[in-house]
């Protein structure tokens, strides 16, 4: 396929962008791709690629931004339920601890999720894929963590593989058994702490070698937090994964600076997620290492909260910023990335530049996946959106509406040919 006469070819750069670097799109005026075999061959203008492959099938883009599909590395995106009544009863003046009293929170979820069997979570989660798929996400990060007991999570990782083998988006698997102190394990955090280390992350380890033999081994994510898991607690569970060959990351400083971004870049972790309360000297870590840093704006825009990510600060300090939508029942029950990125432009104070980076090559590099995705560089996976809109800056202006008008994944086009529930 000849993608030709974009307004504007999005082209990217083929590794991370460190602070003051974001927002490189390699932007190409009358911009052309060819792809072959599932892959970007060669990208340039219009008239050359138009010259040089004559007779391959054709894609007018006319009039419309072409780019690297959307990358989202950090959703919860499997669970079962919802929480729209917790939804009504925070903006009556329910407090957390009233609302867990009245069977609220993530211990509602967790009951739900439990509940359901593999068949039930694939039903409920497939729907929300499609709708992420159509607005632009060609992959995503995907968590475990409504279960917290290994049967229930290792239900969820079954149906993780099950959409998985869709790719539609492609996923990226993370186990976060540590998302909270299991019911069962009230009042006595430590001893859950040490069944996670003792008893679950073996499980899984065993497990995935079983079910997935030759599929990368998923992320091991813990929540420090308070009221989650402290510290030490964290440092535990994601040294023991290490230990065993998983890769980590973690939920840090989204409303306390426990040192979640220390122990993170400490034991080289691929990204460390939230930050909204991380400290200068934190920052100042994190950006001398290669751990990336995953703001997630639809997380206090849903609180009503008024403290975000401090993205210049992350950027001044020579970090790798990407954004990701933190998809989930409580909080951000959001498929678009497109609204991610109008979030950030408001609050995060980034340039449609910036957040485009950040939601693409540097979110590929927030799940590993630098060398496959997140840029139209040739070799890489020809995941390609085209948004009805001749500039780039359409992105972050515009929010509430859907800009993708065709997604190619792998070479094919996936959508709006596929069937949308």
């Amino acid at each position: 396929m000849l993608i030709h006469s974009a307004a504007q070819l999005l082209t990217l750069t083929p590794g991370p962008q460190r602070g003051q670097e974001l927002g490189d799109l390699g932007l190409i005026p009358d911009g052309a791709l060819l792809i072959q075999n599932g892959k970007i061959s060669c990208v340039g203008t219009s008239h050359e690629l138009r010259g040089a492959y004559q007779g391959e099938s054709e894609l007018d883009a006319s009039g419309c931004v072409v780019m690297p599909g959307f990358i989202d590395p950090h959703t919860h995106l499997i669970w079962a339920g919802d929480r729209a009544t917790e939804f009504e009863m925070r903006l009556q003046g329910k407090t957390y601890l009233e609302i867990l009293a009245a069977g609220g929170g993530i211990l509602s979820t967790v009951k739900a999720t439990r509940a359901a069997t593999v068949k039930n979570l694939v039903s409920e989660t497939r729907p929300r894929m499609q709708k992420m798929l159509a607005h632009g996400t060609t992959t995503a990060e995907a968590k475990t963590g409504y279960g917290l007991e290994t049967e229930a999570e290792l239900r969820m990782l079954e149906a993780l593989l099950i959409l998985s083998s869709d790719g539609l988006p492609d996923l990226a698997i993370t186990f976060l058994g540590a998302h909270a102190i299991s019911p069962e394990y009230r009042g006595r955090p430590d001893e859950y702490t040490d069944e996670i280390c003792q008893n679950m992350l073996p499980a899984v380890l065993t497990w995935w070698l079983d079910q997935a033999p030759g599929i990368t081994l998923p992320f091991v994510d813990v929540f420090c937090e308070t009221g989650a898991f402290t510290l030490e607690q964290s440092r535990r569970i994601l040294q023991r994964a290490r230990d065993l060959g998983f890769p980590l990351k973690i939920h840090a400083d989204e409303f306390d600076n426990l040192g979640g971004t220390n122990l993170a870049v400490e034991l080289g972790a691929t990204s460390a997620d939230h930050l909204v309360k991380t400290s200068l000297d934190e920052i100042r870590a994190l950006g001398s290492s290669n751990t990336v840093a995953v703001a997630l704006p639809c997380t206090p825009f849903g609180l009503a909260e008024t403290h975000y990510t401090p993205a210049k600060a992350i950027l001044e300090a020579g970090g790798i910023l990407a954004l990701a939508s933190d998809l989930n029942p409580g909080t951000a029950w959001c498929e678009s990335m497109q609204f991610v990125i109008a979030l950030a432009c408001r609050y995060l104070h980034l340039t449609p530049a910036q957040a485009i980076a950040a939601s693409t090559i540097n979110a590929a590099a927030a799940i590993g996946r630098l060398g496959e995705i997140g840029s139209l560089t040739p070799g890489k996976q020809a995941d390609v959106i085209i948004l009805s809109v001749p500039d780039y800056r359409h992105l972050g202006y515009r929010f509430g509406t859907n800009l993708v008008t065709r997604v190619i994944k792998k070479g094919e086009l996936c959508y709006p040919s596929m069937l949308l529930p």
